[in-house]
């Protein structure tokens, strides 16, 4: 089994991101996994995955309009969901997120 890290980064206020909500599914939806960035802005407690397809949904518009940032209606980013693939069974993925409330990446890190 593959174990799995997340890590948010809010490139608005220069800091982690803590208080994000996060969703770990599989590609069909099911509900692995819910949790919360902390104030590191990683989220512990995450499961070890078998190979397979998944999806980290993140809630950011509640994550800014908590830290007090003005957001449209809709807001232009409200859940930010990025699809990975876990292909080494015994390897680790991290997957960062660096997000604003206009803009976000990932990449795969270590």
């Amino acid at each position: 089994m593959s174990t799995l890290s997340t890590h948010v980064l809010d490139t608005t206020h220069g800091s982690p991101a803590a208080g994000i909500s996060i969703v770990l599914t599989t590609e069909l939806g099911t509900v692995l996994f819910e949790g919360e960035t902390n104030a590191d802005g990683r989220c512990p407690g995450v499961p070890e995955l078998p190979t397979g397809t998944y999806r980290l949904t993140f809630a950011v518009a509640a994550y800014f309009r908590a830290r007090g940032v003005h957001l449209s209606e809709p807001p232009f980013l409200d859940r930010v969901a990025i699809d990975f693939g876990i292909a080494d069974p015994s390897g680790h993925y991290h997957v960062p997120l660096l997000v604003s409330p206009f803009g976000y990446s990932t990449y795969r890190g270590s």
